[in-house]
């Protein structure tokens, strides 16, 4: 039986995924391991502009600073105790400065895509 887990953003190794210009930094808090429905993980933007074609449903919220994406030729500001949900499919770049956490559906979406 699975147990419940607390995991602190703190503890976690994040990985560089845009810049420069800026950083991007993302470390995944639940494997497709763990759960292969949800992803779920923290991540800092710090100006980086990231493009991106989302491969699964997403959420995003924000917990400091406010985070930019862009889709559809709309510009969205997320800031604290505020969420963005983006669905399948969407053709993005992320940006802004913030530290945010998201959920992704299915959580192994890479395996689905054949990108592992």
């Amino acid at each position: 039986m699975k147990e419940v887990q607390l995991i602190d953003s703190r503890q976690l190794d994040f990985s560089v995924r845009g810049g420069p210009p800026g950083m991007a930094y993302v470390a995944r808090a639940l494997s497709a391991e763990v759960s292969p429905h949800i992803g779920v993980g923290f991540a800092r933007w710090e100006g980086a502009e990231v493009a991106w074609t989302v491969l699964y449903d997403e959420v995003i919220f924000v917990i400091e600073g406010c985070f930019e994406l862009t889709a559809n030729g709309r510009k969205h500001e997320v800031r604290p105790g505020q969420l963005l949900w983006i669905p399948e499919g969407t053709e993005l770049v992320y940006g802004g400065h913030a530290l945010f956490g998201y959920v992704v559906h299915p959580g192994n979406w890479k395996e689905l895509h054949g990108l592992v």
